[in-house]
């Protein structure tokens, strides 16, 4: 998928503090366990080797994905894979709660992705340009499943916005 040079993409603003934050406990946890490794004793090279591969698995595991966004497009990153879905293009959009909750966008070409919703929420930018694709869908009649559940999601992101203007402001 191509990108319009004119329109540089919206990115979740929070990503890079997550990720100091999951560098920071993997460090913590490295600089730990060598710690009480050396302090026992036991400090091997080879053990130090593997403390340090646990604390980049830590990393890893705590990598959150990178949701990046543009005119008609919306991506998630992982370390392993980066999947794109056509928002101008949407077939069916799913919400799943429970302990984690997460959207699932299909698009007409048979791409799908997954996302937290509390990334759009946390970002009105990329929330934007899922609305400004989800508009499109609507008018080219191909979202045919999960209208309702982008409405519930706007009415409640712009909320959650209220709220945080009103108690910015003194006012609630």
């Amino acid at each position: 998928m191509e990108q319009s040079p004119s329109a540089a993409p919206t990115d979740d603003r929070h990503w890079r503090g997550s990720v100091r934050l999951a560098a920071g406990c993997a460090l913590v946890l490295c600089a730990l366990s060598l710690l009480v490794d050396w302090d026992a004793g036991s400090l091997t090279p080879l053990r130090a080797l593997l403390w340090s591969l646990l604390s980049a698995a830590v990393f890893t595991v705590l990598l959150p994905p990178r949701v990046s966004a543009g005119p008609g497009w919306l991506a998630v990153s992982t370390p392993w894979s980066r999947l794109v879905v056509h928002t101008d293009a949407l077939v069916a959009v799913r919400q799943y709660d429970g302990v984690s909750s997460h959207l699932v966008l299909r698009d007409a070409y048979g791409h799908r992705l997954e996302l937290d919703p509390r990334t759009l929420a946390a970002n009105p930018l990329l929330w934007h340009e899922l609305d400004t694709g989800v508009r499109r869908s609507l008018e080219h009649g191909t979202l045919r499943h999960g209208a309702d559940v982008l409405d519930r999601l706007g009415h409640r992101i712009d909320d959650e916005t209220v709220r945080a203007v009103l108690r910015a402001s003194g006012l609630s």
